[in-house]
């Protein structure tokens, strides 16, 4: 039985998205509201938000040190368990 449900929604998966093929909307309006009213009159300048700089560093910064002491946590536990231990051949830079 659940074959027969498996192939049903297959069916009308495919039926449904070749209607959606024969039919594309083709009502998109390139209308521009965003800075003007419904009458014609300019808005206002949008509201500024204070401290916005600010606030993004102390949005990304938290981040970058969680997922930077994360890392060194992920390598120190693989060389303490020799998954992973860098040679000595790697710092050199000749």
């Amino acid at each position: 039985m659940t074959e027969k449900i498996k192939m049903a929604t297959r069916v009308w998966n495919v039926g449904r998205n070749a209607a959606v093929l024969r039919n594309p909307v083709c009502n998109i309006n390139n209308r521009r509201s965003a800075t003007t009213t419904p009458s014609g009159a300019i808005l206002p300048e949008p509201r500024k938000t204070p401290f916005g700089l600010i606030g993004i560093i102390f949005a990304v910064l938290p981040g970058l040190l969680i997922g930077a002491n994360i890392s060194k946590k992920i390598a120190n536990f693989l060389e303490e368990n020799d998954l992973f231990v860098p040679s000595d051949d790697d710092d050199d830079d000749d």
